[in-house]
């Protein structure tokens, strides 16, 4: 088969609604652009008719390949997957609700072609978005520019278009607890933003909760920084010199004024806040453990149910290169 310019990858969950507006949007700005692609939709354990549409998508464009993971992986990685089995020379990333518009892509491939081995969108309005998530993706985005040791820009998601030594670069890290955002500014090369206002959801709705977010933000921060471990040895240091320099005032109280009734008050305050501060550090301490026992096991990342349009069967996690 001709290996194509362009490989698109679309993780979908639930997106029956969104499958036929997908489908015309992406075949639409491509066919302006010109040049030879394919659209990898990864089907992440969707339990409505996501499956059957993409099904049926493939059979009506060769160029539409599916891939149905065996259950429910996480949008890292699905994206991952899709990733994996892209041939072409420039792989775009896109979310299937549309707040990503598809026909930024044209520039996304300008700059490419000038050069640029990284073009990644960078959301510079979310006024569709409720107060509390812009407040919260604010907070998130300015935190994580202070913890991570790489930089990654405030505003700027998955929607991206990467060269394809950036795409065998990704190829190479493997680890369990993928934040996808830092992976893609781990691995360097020339990067460059282009600005653009979020527009709504074309259809159906947002598979994130406040919950999933905040677990999200969890998995970023801890994959990409070792600080909150520091702070919690910083706190328990801090704690031990205030206990050290606390029993030498009741020591000298003791010498000069003789022996007292210790109050009840003062001892259950000082056991319940050494208690709080030990439960916060075994629990930053327990985070991290968790995801070395992930890592340990070496599972694959995914396992692939069925697929569409590949030229052999997809089984599991094994990043595809380009011939």
């Amino acid at each position: 088969m001709t290996v194509p310019m362009l490989s698109l990858v679309v993780p979908m969950l639930n997106e029956a609604e969104m499958v036929p507006i997908l489908k015309e949007r992406l075949t639409e700005v491509m066919g302006e652009i010109g040049e030879t692609y394919e659209i990898i939709c990864v089907n992440d354990g969707s339990r409505d008719g996501t499956a059957d549409l993409l099904d049926a998508a493939h059979e009506a464009d060769g160029r539409i390949k599916v891939l149905h993971l065996s259950r429910n992986f996480g949008k890292e990685i699905a994206l991952t997957a899709g990733i994996d089995h892209a041939q072409g020379a420039a792989v775009i990333a896109i979310d299937a609700d549309l707040q990503d518009p598809p026909e930024l892509i044209s520039e996304f491939v300008r700059l490419w072609r000038a050069g640029h081995e990284v073009v990644y969108g960078q959301r510079n309005e979310r006024r569709t978005d409720t107060a509390l998530k812009r407040m919260t993706a604010n907070a998130f985005y300015r935190v994580m520019g202070r913890l991570a040791r790489v930089d990654i820009p405030a505003g700027a998601g998955d929607f991206r278009l990467m060269d394809r030594k950036v795409v065998d670069a990704l190829g190479q890290l493997r680890e369990r607890n993928r934040f996808m955002k830092g992976l893609f500014s781990w691995v360097g090369y020339r990067q460059i933003a282009v600005p653009y206002r979020r527009p709504r959801r074309a259809a159906g709705r947002t598979k994130f909760s406040y919950w999933g977010l905040w677990n999200f933000a969890l998995d970023g921060i801890t994959s990409q920084s070792t600080v909150p471990l520091r702070v919690a040895g910083y706190l328990g240091f801090v704690v031990a010199v205030i206990s050290v320099i606390y029993a030498s005032f009741l020591v000298i109280r003791t010498l000069v004024y003789g022996s007292d009734v210790p109050g009840y008050a003062s001892t259950i305050v000082a056991v319940l806040f050494l208690g709080g501060v030990q439960l916060i550090v075994l629990g930053v301490i327990g985070e991290y453990l968790a995801r070395i026992f992930e890592e340990t096991k070496q599972r694959p990342l995914y396992l692939v149910q069925a697929s569409r349009g590949f030229d052999a069967a997809v089984s599991a996690s094994t990043p595809k290169t380009r011939t």
